[in-house]
Parts: C-alpha cells; structure tokens; sequence
C-alpha cells in the first residue's frame, strides 16, 4: 500500500477523552472513530489489525479440531427464558422488541442459541465430543464504557461450545482450549497468564481467565512470578491426547496465579515470599466448564450407548478478539506511539522515501516495494511529499515493526537503512539484503 493512497487519518494531538494509552494512539493512529459512546467504527489500520487477530484465532481453533460456524446478532428472549437466563442477566443485556411485539436480545453470549441448534440435530453419543465456535460482534450495555476497545458496548469476540458425553470428556475439552487459547496469545506476542475467576453470569465451577499484565488492567491480580518464565513456545501437542493437555494445564495453572475475586491470602502465604506477585492485569479470555446448566433445562440430550437418554456436557469458551487490539498496544508501546508484533502487524514494514521526486530514490523505493509485494508481504511506502520527520513520526506512531529508510546520500554508498521499531537500531544493508532480511524476520523464503 502506498500512504498517499490510503485512508489514514493520524491525529497530531490527544482526544481529551481518552484516558489509556491504548485509547490514545488508538485515535491518533487513525484506528477507529467513536460513534458513540462505547460503540466504534474501525477505520482500515484498524480493520487490518483485527483481521490479523481473527485469522490468529481462527488457525489456532482449527488446529484443536474446532468448528467455525455463525451465528446471528439477534436472538430471541424465549431461548432465554428456556435456560432461566433472561431475568437474571441484569441491564447489560440490551433487550428490544421487534415489529409484531416480539422479545428480542441484543447478543451479550450464545449459550442459549447454540445450545437449540445442538439439540435440533444431534441425538447420538456417535456425534461427539462437538466444538462449534464463531466470530461475531456482541454487545453488553455498559452503564460506564470506558477506555475505548477496552471496554466498549459493541466488541468483536470469539465464542467456542463443547458438547460432549461425559464431564472427564468436557474437562479435555476444557484443557484443550487452554492449550489453543496459550498457542493463540504467544503468537501475538503476549504472555496472558490462566487465572483461576469467578465465572459470573455464564456460569460453572471450572473457570480460568487469561490476563495480560499492564498498568491500566481493570483487574486486580495475585501470582507466583514463576509463572512469567513460563512459554509454551513451539512444541507440537497432540490434541486428542488427554494426558498432552493435562499436562499443559498442570504446568501453567500450578502455581498460585488468581484475579481479586478468587484470591485466597491463606494459599498465597503458602508462595515464598520473594516470588508473590501483585499487579493489574487485562483480561483477554475465558473458559468454562459448566456441566449440564444449559442442556438440561433446554432439553440437549443423546442416547448413550446403552440406550438411555443423558444430556450433553458443556463448556464456553471465549477470546476478546477487538479487545485483544488494547491490550497488545498497552503491553507494547512507548512514547512515540504503538509497537506492533511481528504476528499482528498491519503491514509487514514501512518504506520511507527522504527525498519523493529524486529519480534515483523513488526508483529505489518502488524497486524494494515491488520486491516485497512479490514475496507475498504488505509494505506500506511513504511516498508522500512530506518532511523526513513527519514521515518518521507517522511510522513510529502506527507501530510498524520494520522500516527501510531511503535517501540520495546512502544510495551513493549503495546502502538503505534498517531500523527495529522495538530497539530503535538500525544496520545498513543493500537493498537486495533489506529485503532478504525483512523475508527471514517473517519466514518468507526469497527468491533467488
């Protein structure tokens, strides 16, 4: 993409009404837009940030043998008051009335929903284990948003629903997706620590929530700092295999790590003094196991096999996807603006042209920025007539992990510079080595 093509609308000075850093740069960024209050529109560096966490998640719940599927915004009341929910949810939940005076909701979840379409076609023990999940827009009536995506009325969300025979087959599946859930987050460049919550509204006695660690976090948090040494890295797991994900839920969620409202000063005294841990923490995701709260009072059964009639098991599972954008920006930023991940980038790295309309610069510029387009990587190229350091501001403020920086002085010695947005180095390379670098940082394989 070329800048002096696309739709950037970067801001020079702070909105007076965001108070997080994450909200900030946000809007400067020309990310989003408030509609109102709580509610955004997501401008095109937002979009292609989302994009990037939904294709994330989306790869990482396949890969756990997971099943996409959608689900509408709309949901009729009278699912609710199958499942006893619709009372007692409170004034989160927006409730409307449609033409022919019927109750609907706006969705805040989607228990209740998949929970009817589980029992419309599955009858069998044969069909399980199941897990279905979505990527949908849902909205909660916040009496206060705040913090811009952090905590809006209108938020994109992944929600996945096991089914499953038995509570020994649902706590695999509970394991499962803690295992995809650490696999997602790594490869967007967090670590979001599993904490034993209070599973609230949905329900159940099994519950972790994943927090990212950061100074704005909403949520009070309490952990045994072994617990930041811990990755999960690039080991393969075996999905199916109960004792793989035992183990993994085992490693990462033994040691005391707990949000305000589970925390126990008993079991923390029992952490050595020296590793106790008390920070605030963003929430970015949850899992449950809840039993039979849904389907049994929504009638979601099978036949066993022994010919007896149970109802299903079941666990909900979800990942703050437009949330996720807040909590990247305020665990990696610094007071020039955002620093994207290498996993989330919206663009692979920027190209900055010092000098637009000098023949030998712009012909190098668009000879790098047609070598990358060709390795299949998105560069964004500055080719704008602006001053080198409003080119540099605007790079450093979106947060591209990589640019390549073009001037006369350098191309006389043959050599464009390479600067980390993350450590602010920089090498002189060769175009052709620029870009056989920028292939490698993003395994692309370069052609010869």
């Amino acid at each position: 993409m070329r800048l002096s093509r696309y739709f950037l609308p970067v801001l020079k000075e702070t909105p007076s009404e965001a108070q997080i850093v994450s909200h900030r740069y946000m809007l400067r960024a020309g990310m989003i837009k408030q509609s109102s209050a709580g509610i955004y529109s997501w401008l095109p560096l937002g979009f292609k940030v989302l994009r990037k966490i939904e294709d994330i998640i989306h790869e990482e719940q396949k890969r756990a043998g997971h099943i996409p599927m959608l689900m509408p915004t709309i949901q009729s009341a009278d699912l609710w008051r199958e499942s006893g929910r619709y009372d007692d949810y409170g004034e989160e939940m927006l409730r409307i009335r449609d033409r022919h005076d019927r109750d609907m909701l706006f969705t805040p979840t989607a228990e209740e929903l998949i929970t009817d379409i589980f029992r419309s076609h599955v009858g069998s023990y044969k069909d399980l284990p199941l897990t279905l999940y979505q990527i949908q827009w849902k909205f909660r009536d916040e009496i206060r948003p705040r913090f811009g995506v952090m905590r809006g009325r209108e938020f994109y969300m992944k929600d996945g629903y096991n089914f499953d025979l038995t509570k020994e087959d649902a706590l695999h599946a509970y394991n499962r997706h803690l295992v995809s859930y650490l696999r997602t987050y790594e490869r967007m460049g967090l670590q979001a620590i599993p904490m034993r919550a209070d599973s609230g509204p949905i329900g159940g006695d099994d519950t972790h929530e994943f927090l990212v660690l950061a100074e704005t976090g909403e949520s009070e948090v309490f952990y045994d700092s072994q617990i930041t040494e811990l990755k999960f890295g690039d080991r393969e797991i075996d999905y199916d295999s109960v004792e793989q994900c035992q183990a993994v839920l085992e490693e990462f969620t033994s040691r005391y790590a707990r949000t305000d409202e589970t925390h126990d000063e008993a079991l923390f005294a029992e952490v050595p003094e020296e590793r106790r841990r008390t920070a605030r923490g963003i929430e970015v995701g949850q899992i449950f196991y809840f039993g039979t709260k849904y389907s049994e009072p929504m009638g979601a059964t099978v036949v066993d096999n022994e010919g007896n009639k149970v109802p299903v098991h079941m666990g909900s599972h979800g990942i703050g996807v437009s949330r996720l954008l807040g909590a990247i920006i305020e665990a990696s930023h610094d007071d020039k603006g955002i620093i994207w991940p290498e996993g989330v980038t919206p663009f692979h790295c920027g190209i900055v042209n010092l000098k637009q309309g000098d023949e030998e610069a712009d012909a190098a510029c668009e000879a790098l920025y047609t070598s990358l387009t060709a390795l299949g990587l998105e560069p964004l190229y500055d080719d704008r007539n602006e001053r080198a350091g409003g080119k540099f501001a605007t790079m450093d403020l979106i947060g591209l992990p990589w640019r390549i920086t073009v001037g006369p002085r350098g191309l006389k010695n043959g050599v464009v510079e390479l600067t980390s947005r993350r450590t602010g180095e920089s090498e002189e390379l060769s175009p052709e080595a620029a870009v056989a670098r920028i292939a490698q940082i993003y395994g692309v394989v370069a052609k010869g």
